[in-house]
């Protein structure tokens, strides 16, 4: 193995992850058929509680939107409009659910300055947040129950820090519940407390959950492939990942968890369900009608008698991923920004990459920085890997020679090789290793730079007012092919025809592909490759110089 066929490799790998990850997203159905809808099993370490409710049967009809017709929402109620520094919310009588939140810190786009609604009850965009209480002894109110509200309207006024929102539910046989939604300056986390206080003695526990349809996340490429789906974090996975597809049959690995959350995840926002820290927890999945998925948890049950107030609390968040505050919030909702299995290197690149944002105040300088720190931090081993590809290009004429005078015979072309290898005393395989080495911390820097919600409509220079966005000229794609190209004409040809026709295509293909991706990502590879045809161009020139003074 030479390192051209290690560059061949590493390309086609890349080709296919991106190939795959297109088909995926292409071809995955906007919706799924009908799964198991029966509630799921609820659990504790002492007894078998009553099933969380099940939901509606399906959607009412006709709730598609046309141009005449505003879609229909999900539940039906009264909205309370609830406003703070950072959110926009619609509260539905209906279940005291949390039907629709904008953020307003996040416009869709730069052409469209409206707010990103990342919560909708109305199809086919579903996405609410829903909780309740179950009793095993006595009545509670779940959420499709039906609260009274003091107000219509709420508003976070100048200098106040949190704002509440009390509503009101009461049984026939005297239970009354208070569910109050605590909004808070500066944050994403709404407080969810119920005070229940019986007339005769109650046993129930609390519930938190949520509903969404698989809808593309608005202005995603098609082209890059971000994780969509569910996400549980318990004691035997801090983060585990669910497919929609199996939201009929997941069960988790244990009856309950001490603690944990669940969240609906897409690429930049994502909205989750944190009860109390140690809380005995139980997870469930389910796939209902419609194209409707839903996942949610169950707390610890409660005992009150009559004339007492019990009171069980949790935490909603809905917003971006923004890691400073997802570190505040929970434990392991950091992970929430999927870096997969190099989160540990992308990491340190993250912070690397911040705290440069903060000194120059422009992410496109900051990818650039990152990107020549990272290879002066990997200059040596670069320089042992080109100063092999260096040799080789110098004996590239000699190679050629022996495969014309051995021709199939590859026993003695290999022989014959390994001499002229010793004679030189030239290693081939020395620039493998080093560039094996550096491959994990650049597919590190790659998904930092996919994944950070913080580049998100970040302007550069020019024409590229956003690095999340593929340039619009296509500006960065051509510069990135030329210089894939140039590459090629430094590195030793390899000596099969195949890999050579291959090779040549290369620039042509990645090019294709680039067009597509964000220009932040683009203008990483367009720096690292300049930075890689410096540096080879200089050691290459050193070593011809060399061995022609020799």
């Amino acid at each position: 193995m030479d390192n051209q066929r290690l560059i061949l490799f590493v390309a086609l790998s890349l080709i296919l992850m991106l190939l795959f990850g297109a088909w995926q997203e292409q071809n995955a159905p906007q919706t799924a058929a009908s799964g198991a809808n029966q509630a799921p099993p609820q659990t504790t370490p002492s007894e078998t509680p009553p099933s969380v409710p099940a939901e509606s049967a399906a959607i009412p009809s006709g709730d598609m939107p046309t141009a005449k017709k505003a879609p229909q929402a999900l539940s039906q109620g009264e909205y309370i409009e609830v406003e703070t520094d950072l959110l926009r919310v619609a509260v539905n009588t209906a279940g005291g659910e949390l039907s629709r939140a904008a953020l307003l810190a996040y416009p869709w786009s730069l052409e469209d300055p409206e707010p990103v609604q990342l919560l909708d009850d109305r199809m086919p965009n579903l996405f609410i947040a829903q909780s309740g209480l179950v009793a095993s002894t006595g009545s509670a109110p779940d959420h499709r129950a039906v609260y009274t509200s003091e107000q219509k309207a709420y508003r976070l006024a100048e200098g106040q820090d949190s704002l509440s929102v009390p509503l009101h539910w009461r049984s026939d046989d005297g239970l009354q519940v208070v569910k109050t939604l605590t909004f808070h300056r500066n944050s994403y986390v709404v407080d969810v407390t119920y005070e229940v206080t019986p007339t005769q003695a109650w046993k129930g526990r609390s519930y938190g959950q949520m509903q969404r349809t698989k809808v593309a996340e608005r202005g995603q490429s098609k082209f890059i492939y971000t994780f969509m789906g569910g996400v549980v974090s318990s004691e035997w996975n801090p983060y585990e990942k669910i497919d929609f597809d199996d939201f009929a049959t997941w069960r988790p690995e244990q009856s309950y968890s001490k603690g944990g959350w669940n969240a609906m995840v897409q690429h930049y926002f994502f909205s989750a369900w944190i009860p109390e820290a140690g809380e005995a927890l139980h997870f469930y999945t389910k796939a209902l009608p419609d194209g409707r998925y839903l996942i949610g948890a169950s707390g610890a049950e409660q005992t009150v008698t009559a004339g007492e107030t019990a009171r069980f609390h949790s935490r909603w968040f809905v917003g971006p991923k923004e890691q400073h505050r997802l570190e505040k919030v929970a434990p392991h909702l950091r992970l929430v920004v999927d870096y997969g299995v190099l989160d540990i290197l992308a990491r340190p690149v993250f912070w690397l990459l911040e705290k440069i944002y903060n000194y120059v105040g422009n992410w496109g300088l900051a990818i650039i920085l990152v990107t020549l720190i990272i290879k002066l931090l990997f200059y040596k081993l670069s320089e042992a890997s080109y100063r092999s590809m260096a040799h080789m290009r110098r004996l590239a004429p000699k190679l050629k020679q022996l495969k014309e005078r051995f021709g199939d015979d590859r026993q003695k072309m290999s022989q014959a090789m390994m001499e002229i290898y010793k004679k030189e005393k030239i290693n081939p395989l020395g620039g493998c290793l080093p560039m094996l080495v550096q491959i994990p911390v650049f597919i590190a820097l790659y998904w930092v730079l996919l994944e950070s919600v913080e580049l998100r409509q970040a302007p550069f220079f020019g024409w590229i007012q956003d690095l999340s966005t593929r340039d619009p000229y296509y500006v960065l794609p051509v510069l990135m092919g030329l210089s894939m190209f140039v590459q090629q004409k430094l590195n030793p040809p390899p000596m099969d025809p195949v890999q050579q026709k291959i090779m040549s295509f290369l620039p042509l293909i990645f090019t294709a592909f680039f067009a597509f991706f964000p220009s932040g990502l683009v203008l990483y590879w367009v720096v690292n490759n300049l930075l890689s045809i410096a540096q080879q161009w200089y050691i290459t020139r050193k070593i011809e110089a060399a061995a022609e003074k020799a």
